[in-house]
């Protein structure tokens, strides 16, 4: 299969958190987000085009690694120059620190230095190889909701009925 087709899964996954967080920032049209996940999944097929190595998952990790730290991602720039937004509009929505990890049979963020690796899609490799230990990853649901000043009413506490 071409190298497109295989990373399609996770490059969309990518794609769709970091269009989430701008949308939960809030004030961005449905319309320009679709506009925006659309180019942004069409720049990282263009950037890992030739650094995809489903043998070899960790090879070229740091250079497809989605990376904000105070300076802008020019991926994530490039794609919201496209609807108009502005790096200073995108430091407002966006984390200032935001890692997103993009290999082959696997995409996992995390929010802040310290913050905790929350895997996002991940798939067996063929021939049931696991690549990275386990244990040192927390995976956690919905972290990114954290860190925002209000926090969200509708906790639902599980009943286990016997």
């Amino acid at each position: 299969a071409p190298a497109g087709a295989a990373m399609r899964t996770e490059i969309s996954t990518a794609a769709a958190v970091v269009t989430r967080l701008l949308r939960a920032g809030g004030g961005i049209g449905e319309e320009q987000l679709r506009c925006f996940r659309e180019c942004l999944q069409e720049a990282l097929r263009e950037h890992y085009k030739h650094h995809w190595f489903p043998l070899a998952p960790s090879k070229g990790s740091g250079y497809r690694c989605i990376r904000i730290n105070h300076k802008m991602d020019p991926l994530i720039g490039k794609a919201a120059g496209m609807i108009g937004l502005s790096h200073e509009r995108l430091f407002q929505l966006l984390p200032s620190e935001l890692t997103l990890w993009v290999d082959p049979f696997e995409v996992s963020y995390r929010i802040g230095e310290d913050g905790s690796i929350c895997v996002l899609y991940e798939s067996p490799q063929p021939g049931g190889k696991t690549t990275k230990p386990v244990e040192s990853r927390t995976s956690c649901t919905e972290e990114w909701r954290i860190g925002r000043s209000s926090p969200s009413k509708n906790y639902s506490i599980m009943t286990v009925s016997s």
